[in-house]
């Protein structure tokens, strides 16, 4: 069990510098919602829709291929140097596409000229720091990695806070503060974080000798293109339904949904601190002797807490709207809920069930799940976003996740067998999902209740798992 202990070590170390940037993140929700209209909310949205698809592109699939080749090659120090020029290089040349393509770029995302250079700024500042995250992570240099991270985080949060909460609360003058406009301040803030960030990690550009080996790069880029195409389907996924209320209803009601989205960040924390734990983790095991069976073991934890998490932020989650979104008008779409979130739980279920291509090199098939999840974002936002509204977009959040989770079930078990507890799996999310509708539509806000099915789901672990979790603390 030494090798879990330290992926958990590992997990708690990177989830503090995810956890804190998502739980300060919940809190710029209450800020930006108090300071903006919701139509300002669904342009900040828009602008990092932007920045997400940017991001895939400019960074095609180079950080898990690292992480993939790095774990297996004895050449270690030329397969980071080669990942760090190849983005480099490729960083510059693409700065140069987005200029020439800034127009129709802001025509899509509906956001005024002057944004451009707040988004390209970001996007590019934050692709040159990509590798020497990654190397920190292969390193296992998991507390540099988190102090940057922090750091990023606190130039971030207090810049939104002078910007949109100190300058209007104590009525401060300057000459350049635009109290017509304070949107831009939110990336302000993002771009100087940014550039501190990069100056912060810059001697990490220079831990070894700069060589470019082509035939790495052959491998790294045959490797990670599918992984680039799937990135770009998976943020169609994850963030197209915003444009796609924005442009089919209006900017209010985007605003709202976007806003009401955000409830469902308590669920992704826990998706984002297991992946940033989890991916070394699979590469660096997968040679183990009972590799097959540690992947189970922590998919079934992962679903037991999850599920968990899912109908505890359900059960309370007119208590967290409160605290989250004290601005009633973005109430409206709060019914997107607990779709949001169970769609999430199963594309967290679906990053575990990936171990199966990346390990055997079958990368494509990430891609095929994740384009057909796009395209069933896609049809379902167009065809029911007319006839149904805004929860059509939660319909198809969760019907993309759920329809790649169940996918890449069924294709691991003929490539990589792993022997999931599936039937205790269907259960503990079974009994999550009834709990959460119960709590959600027949008993709404009644608290008494939503403790007692909390406890009920808690008692069912207890006794179906007591045995194996004794068994794991004394081996640990």
């Amino acid at each position: 069990m030494s090798t879990l202990k330290r992926f958990f070590k590992d997990t708690v170390i990177y989830g503090l510098a995810t956890v804190l940037p998502r739980v300060m993140g919940i809190i710029l929700v209450r800020l930006h919602t108090d300071a903006l209209p919701r139509d300002g909310y669904a342009d900040v949205a828009s602008f990092y829709v932007g920045a997400a698809f940017l991001n895939i592109i400019l960074t095609y699939g180079m950080e898990t291929a690292f992480f993939r080749f790095f774990s297996k090659s004895d050449q270690k120090e030329k397969v980071y140097s080669t990942v760090f020029i190849s983005l480099t290089a490729s960083t510059l040349l693409i700065s140069l596409l987005l200029y020439a393509c800034k127009t129709p770029i802001l025509q899509v995302l509906e956001l005024p000229a002057s944004y451009f250079w707040y988004l390209a700024g970001v996007v590019l500042l934050d692709t040159l720091v990509v590798a020497p995250f990654a190397y920190l992570r292969a390193r296992g240099k998991a507390l540099r990695f988190a102090g940057f991270k922090l750091a990023n985080l606190c130039i971030y949060v207090v810049l939104n806070f002078f910007f949109l909460w100190a300058i209007p609360k104590f009525d401060w003058q300057f000459s350049w503060y635009d109290t017509t406009d304070v949107r831009q301040y939110i990336f302000i803030a993002n771009l100087a974080a940014s550039v501190v960030t990069l100056l912060l990690i810059l001697p990490e550009f220079f831990r070894v000798k700069a060589v470019f080996d082509k035939r790495i790069f052959k491998k790294l880029w045959s490797y990670g293109w599918p992984i680039m195409i799937a990135g770009l389907a998976f943020v169609v996924n994850e963030q197209l339904d915003k444009l796609f209320i924005n442009k089919m209803m209006d900017k209010d009601i985007g605003g709202a949904y976007a806003a009401c989205y955000k409830i469902a960040v308590f669920m992704t924390i826990f998706i984002q601190a297991f992946r940033l734990g989890a991916e070394p983790f699979f590469f660096n095991h997968a040679k183990e002797k009972n590799a097959a069976g540690t992947y189970a073991l922590i998919l079934k934890y992962f679903v037991i807490v999850g599920a968990f998490g899912l109908l505890l932020i359900t059960a309370f989650v007119d208590i967290i709207k409160n605290e989250l979104i004290k601005n009633a008008s973005y109430h409206l779409a709060m019914e997107i809920v607990p779709y949001v979130l169970l769609a999430n739980l199963c594309l967290g279920i679906y990053h575990n069930l990936a171990v199966w291509y990346k390990l055997t090199d079958k990368t494509k098939y990430g891609m095929y799940f994740s384009i057909i999840g796009a395209m069933i974002t896609i049809c379902l936002n167009v065809f029911l976003i007319p006839v149904i509204g805004f929860m059509a977009s939660a319909y198809a959040t969760l019907a993309a996740y759920g329809t790649m989770m169940i996918l890449s079930y069924t294709f691991g078990k003929k490539y990589y067998p792993i022997p999931y507890e599936l039937k205790r799996i269907s259960t503990y999310l079974l009994l999550a999902i009834v709990g959460s509708g119960i709590s959600f539509y027949i008993f709404r806000a009644n608290y008494l209740v939503s403790a007692i099915l909390l406890g009920i789901f808690a008692l069912v672990i207890f006794f179906m798992e007591r045995k194996q979790l004794k068994a794991i603390l004394k081996r640990s």
